[in-house]
C-alpha cells in the first residue's frame, strides 16, 4: 500500500508545483501568497469529501490512500505555508502576516468540513 501513497504523493506535488507557478506567475515578494492559499484550500476541501466518503465506506481504503493520504498529503503544503508567513514577517508586513494566517487555517478547516458535509 505505501506504493499507492508515493504515487499519489508523487501527483501532488506536481500539482501543487504547476498550480503554484500558473498562480504567482506574477507575484512579487511581499504579496499574499495566494498561490499556496489556493492550494490549500481546495486541498483541505477535497480531503474534507474524501474523508467523509471513506468514513461511510464509498471508497475503498486503496482509493484513501492514494488521494487522501498520498495526493492531498503533497498537494497542501505547511512547510511552504511557513516559510511564506516568515518571509511576510521579514518584509515587515505583520498585517498581511496576520490575516494569512488567520485565514488560511479558518478557511482550510471550514472548506474540510464543508467538503464532510457534502
Amino acid at each position: 500500500m505505501i506504493w499507492l501513497i508515493g504515487i499519489g504523493g508523487s501527483l501532488g506535488a506536481a500539482g501543487r508545483y504547476l498550480l503554484g507557478n500558473v498562480i504567482n506567475k506574477k507575484k512579487k515578494p511581499g504579496h499574499f501568497p495566494l498561490g499556496t492559499w489556493v492550494i490549500n484550500i481546495t486541498g483541505s476541501f477535497l480531503l474534507g469529501i474524501l474523508y467523509k466518503l471513506h468514513l461511510t465506506n464509498e471508497i475503498s481504503d486503496w482509493m484513501w490512500l492514494f488521494v487522501g493520504v498520498g495526493f492531498c498529503g503533497a498537494y497542501t503544503t505547511f512547510s511552504t505555508f511557513g516559510y511564506e508567513t516568515i518571509t511576510l514577517l521579514q518584509l515587515d508586513k505583520k498585517g498581511l502576516a496576520g490575516i494569512y494566517v488567520l485565514s488560511s487555517v479558518i478557511v482550510s478547516i471550514a472548506t474540510a468540513a464543508f467538503g464532510f458535509i457534502i
